[in-house]
């Protein structure tokens, strides 16, 4: 199948170089020329701007848009809308706020063009391990769009099937792919497994935190001990119920550095947090744990702590963000 690629960063490049591999064709466009470049000896066919990526695009086309959320991908969408047909699909991949993709589906509608938001997970990893994806759009969009959606995704490999799972169900979900919905159901669902993120993150760093602070001067002598917390973090990786990709990383950061002392701990939030706690708040779900672990995260920026310098690690090793400057 054909897909048209606009934005070629740490995941946009990466979804074209998967599909390649895997027999599909692709048409890529970012406004840094070595981007497209890169790609194009890679196999993909690079365009200059939007009008002639949608030109090399055979009918009904398919853009998928990689972008910040925001200005970066509402220009581009708007622009797209202009140069597409009927019948043709915008797909955004970026992390959206849901309600943002409501307004655009129905706009597009107008124009009798398809809209369809994939909330997508896997960072920096997706090119080897696939991309757990959460899909909002029509019915019959979404079907026409599933070799795509089929290829990017992890497959079932080799973790245990789930005891008395219905016959009946989806069986795209063991594929790490799910419609949630129509437009806007995709990103909605992501935001919330992206707040549930931030408390398992936190759960881990201030966890790591009390492990370290156990040797402090502080404490009775014979209250002290002198912990290794990268063997702690192995451990727990080997059978323990909180074993995790997040532990996973955990460790992997401990074993390079265990002071962490590559990172400042001063915390970003990329949104999805605040968009958590907002429907939330209009739902009237008391959610305690993901406010304070986004709260937690905004304390980072003026006093951080060793547990701080944790979870930039852990944001660092699934999706390279870098810390705010």
């Amino acid at each position: 199948m054909q897909l048209g690629i606009v934005g070629l960063g740490r995941m946009g490049g990466n979804i074209a170089r998967r599909l390649m591999l895997n027999g599909h064709t692709t048409v890529v466009y970012d406004r840094d020329e070595t981007s497209r470049t890169t790609l194009a000896n890679e196999g993909s066919t690079p365009a200059h701007d939007l009008a002639s990526l949608v030109a090399a695009l055979e009918k009904p086309r398919a853009v998928w848009v990689m972008l910040p959320a925001g200005a970066p991908t509402e220009d581009t969408i708007n622009e797209l809308a202009s140069l597409l047909d009927a019948d043709d699909v915008i797909i955004d991949g970026g992390n959206t706020f849901y309600k943002d993709d409501v307004r655009r589906s129905l706009a597009l509608k107008d124009k009798n063009l398809h809209y369809v938001d994939v909330g997508t997970s896997g960072g920096v990893w997706g090119l080897e391990r696939g991309y757990c994806m959460m899909i909002g759009g029509e019915t019959d969009v979404v079907t026409r769009l599933d070799p795509i959606f089929k290829t990017l995704a992890p497959g079932i490999g080799d973790i245990p099937r789930t005891k008395d799972r219905s016959k009946d169900a989806d069986p795209r979900a063991e594929h790490g792919y799910i419609h949630a919905g129509p437009p806007g159901a995709g990103h909605f669902v992501k935001m919330i497994h992206n707040g549930i993120e931030y408390g398992m993150m936190q759960a881990f760093a201030e966890g790591f935190d009390i492990l370290k602070t156990k040797n402090s001067d502080n404490l009775p002598a014979e209250q002290r001990f002198d912990l290794n917390l990268g063997d702690i973090a192995e451990v727990w990786r080997r059978g323990s119920v909180v074993s995790s990709w997040l532990l996973d990383l955990t460790a992997d950061a401990l074993a390079a550095d265990p002071q962490l002392n590559a990172y400042s701990g001063s915390v970003a939030d990329s949104g999805e947090g605040r968009w958590t706690i907002e429907a939330a708040m209009e739902q009237a779900v008391p959610v305690p744990v993901l406010s304070t672990s986004l709260f937690a995260r905004f304390r980072s920026r003026q006093q951080s702590t060793y547990g701080d310098k944790m979870l930039s690690a852990m944001r660092f090793g699934f999706g390279g963000h870098k810390e705010p400057k």
